[in-house]
């Protein structure tokens, strides 16, 4: 079996994306986008998605014009072109060769789905995201492990972590304190964070904890 990665991401407040505007301005969702690019215009794209909202304003204060081409039920289809290039997050996923599959809004937040081929190429595309959008948050990740022969998938699933656990597990992490061996001791990570020993070692081990209740149980 393949060994690949699906990531779920959130980025809150992307600056000049047409989809968490119409979303917020609307005070709706938004989901089932696609696009499709002209074979004449290949330096454009269409958009399509799915607004659903209570209300649904005359007009959006957008700099590309958006039109409504379908309705059915409680959503309307909405559509609009612009340039390529213009740097979106969907862009930045997809020069790794990665397409999104799935892209949703709420309010002013986006969440993207993609699949990375392995873990080297997922560190590459969420790097890449995390300088450019210094508010990404990883929510989900689903792993297909090639010595599965059952098809097992091992799932993890990063809302389940309080905010602070998972501020304490990035911190850890970056600071190097999972390297063998340690770049940082628990005394510098909790330093680092403005917290006790004590209260760093309780808040890791209640992140660790749940971490391995998710891989347990879907290895069960």
């Amino acid at each position: 079996m393949p060994s690949g990665i699906r990531a779920e991401i959130k980025i809150d407040d992307p600056p000049d994306c047409v989809v968490t505007r119409v979303a917020e301005e609307a005070g709706g969702r938004i989901h089932s986008l696609s696009k499709s690019t002209n074979p004449t215009e290949c330096e454009r794209v269409t958009e399509e998605f799915v607004l659903e909202a209570d209300e649904y304003p005359d007009e959006f204060d957008l700099d590309v014009d958006l039109s409504p081409v379908f309705s059915y039920g409680s959503g309307s289809v909405y559509r609009f072109s612009r340039e390529l290039g213009r740097g979106c997050p969907c862009e930045t996923i997809e020069r790794f060769d990665s397409p999104v599959v799935d892209v949703r809004a709420q309010g002013t937040s986006l969440y993207l789905t993609f699949h990375a081929a392995d873990m080297e190429g997922l560190q590459a595309i969420i790097g890449e995201l995390r300088d450019a959008y210094a508010n990404l948050d990883v929510k989900r990740l689903l792993q297909s492990e090639q010595e599965h022969t059952d098809g097992n998938l091992v799932f993890v699933d990063r809302s389940t972590l309080t905010d602070r656990q998972r501020e304490v597990l990035e911190t850890a992490h970056r600071m190097g304190y999972f390297e063998h061996p340690k770049q940082a001791n628990a005394g510098e990570v909790a330093s680092e964070l403005g917290i006790t020993g004590t209260t760093f070692t309780e808040h890791l081990a209640a992140a660790q904890s749940k971490l391995l209740d998710a891989i347990l149980d879907d290895e069960g």
